[in-house]
């Protein structure tokens, strides 16, 4: 069975990402066609990357490094959750990515983005990072708006059509999870 990581992709005080996250694996876990896992950035406790040795090396010289790697290498495919700061995805999302590399590779990827415009863009940043470590982006994506899914800006109360979103994203992660599992097979 396919295996996904929905990844919550802030370490900010506040953060809203935690939340959106659990909306995400609410919805994951009424299928059948995956398993879905909770991972927090945050757990790892990742500094600015500190690999003395390129990550496309795949020399991991650093406890916390290896434990990252052996968590990510466990998956066939991710949910970003990501907030957008400033045009772009967050720099704890953006660290954690960079610390590896081929335990990312030939798997798939779909995003789940929220700010003062959807999240969008930096959902198109993290679509060409995907692309450097060949990481499949699906087409569906969810974009939670801060002024209308969260109230007052704070509690997440996403609007009901971003469901059918979140579920057609969905599909097409488990199912391009799937179709690259040959990939992994003969790249392993």
């Amino acid at each position: 069975m396919v295996k996904v990581a929905v990844i919550v992709g802030s370490t900010r005080p506040g953060r809203k990402a935690l939340d959106v996250a659990r909306w995400v694996m609410d919805a994951a876990s009424q299928r059948s066609d995956a398993s879905f896992e909770l991972v927090d950035i945050q757990d790892f406790k990742l500094p600015l990357l500190d690999e003395p040795v390129p990550p496309s090396m795949g020399q991991y010289s650093k406890p916390h490094t290896i434990a990252w790697a052996e968590k990510i290498a466990q998956f066939d495919g991710f949910v970003f959750v990501t907030p957008e700061y400033n045009h772009g995805t967050s720099g704890a999302l953006k660290n954690a990515i960079d610390f590896l590399y081929k335990e990312w590779n030939n798997k798939a990827a779909g995003f789940v983005g929220y700010g003062s415009a959807g999240g969008v863009r930096a959902v198109e940043s993290l679509r060409l990072v995907m692309g450097e470590l060949m990481v499949a982006d699906v087409r569906g994506q969810v974009m939670l708006s801060l002024f209308t899914d969260f109230e007052n800006f704070a509690t997440f109360k996403p609007a009901a059509h971003h469901g059918q979103s979140l579920t057609a994203m969905l599909d097409q992660v488990v199912a391009w999870s799937g179709a690259l599992a040959p990939l992994r097979k003969s790249a392993g």
